[in-house]
């Protein structure tokens, strides 16, 4: 057999259609063609473009991501009608499946159609840090479906795009500047609030990780039922080491306000006791008893 009709050989044949060697070979040729010229691209012509216009690194994989599925798209599709099989028969059929199981794909399709919006609008990119169902980590990659997230404690997380872009989630890379948080303390009623006040400045103010500005502050907030209440105030971009950063400030507070004789006191409550006579008199009657 000669070259031509090996190509040219039936391997199937139902009805009118007819699978031969060409085809294969040209539907893997389309493919692989696919993956070098989405190889090209990305070597030669995102990277420059990304150093070129000094995209970060969150933009550039949502526009590489982007790029990929595009060409795996259509090359997929045409390796599909390179086999002789026509598009329009293929979605005829999805549309018929879809219709039979549209309901339990409904999720699937809605974390799909969220991974788009995340790649094209770049709410959360790869390399922010964000905080979701109160776990915080670091987005690592940013897929069609799923998205994985690496927690404080170095554990991926597979998390659905439409929690991304549905629920509450805190962004905290989404700014430049730095986010305020706040250490709530208390303090003995008998305490001096000034040099409370002077105090808890001096043990933020040496902190390695808190900004130098905006300055640091605090706010004495309420008068509490055993304490006095006070909020200091600082702010930081150290987001995944801000409680490791709050636990070291809390050291520092706790040795000022010993070394200069400041309480925090723990709840107390005061019980009074009315008719007082009356209770002792009967206490005594029942040891009379005994």
């Amino acid at each position: 057999m000669t070259i031509i009709e090996i190509l040219e050989y039936h391997l199937i044949e139902i009805g009118g259609y007819i699978l031969t060697p060409a085809k294969i070979a040209t539907s893997v040729f389309i493919l692989l063609g696919a993956r070098v010229l989405y190889g090209s691209i990305d070597k030669i012509c995102l990277n420059r473009f990304f150093k070129k216009r000094n995209i970060d690194v969150g933009r550039q994989f949502a526009i590489k991501a982007m790029f990929k599925y595009l060409i795996y798209t259509m090359a997929l599709l045409w390796a599909i009608q390179s086999l002789g099989i026509q598009l329009s028969v293929i979605w005829t059929a999805v549309a018929a499946l879809m219709v039979g199981i549209g309901l339990g794909l409904q999720q699937t399709f809605n974390d799909l159609l969220s991974g788009i919006i995340l790649l094209t609008e770049a709410t959360v990119e790869v390399g922010d840090i964000v905080s979701i169902e109160g776990l915080q980590g670091t987005v690592k990659r940013i897929g069609l479906r799923t998205s994985k997230v690496e927690t404080i404690d170095e554990v991926t997380i597979i998390i659905p795009n439409s929690k991304l872009v549905g629920d509450n989630v805190i962004n905290w890379s989404h700014t430049k500047t730095p986010t305020r948080f706040h250490i709530p303390i208390g303090v003995s009623y008998s305490s001096d609030i000034d040099l409370v006040g002077a105090l808890l400045l001096e043990a933020v103010g040496t902190q390695k990780g808190v900004s130098k500005y905006p300055e640091p502050s605090v706010l004495f907030t309420d008068f509490g039922s055993s304490s006095l209440d006070f909020k200091l105030y600082f702010h930081s971009n150290e987001y995944l080491k801000i409680e490791s950063i709050k636990s070291e400030i809390r050291y520092k507070v706790m040795k000022l306000f010993r070394n200069n004789d400041i309480e925090i006191p723990f709840p107390q409550t005061d019980l009074w006791i009315r008719n007082s006579e009356s209770l002792s008199s009967i206490q005594n009657s029942l040891h009379t008893i005994n």
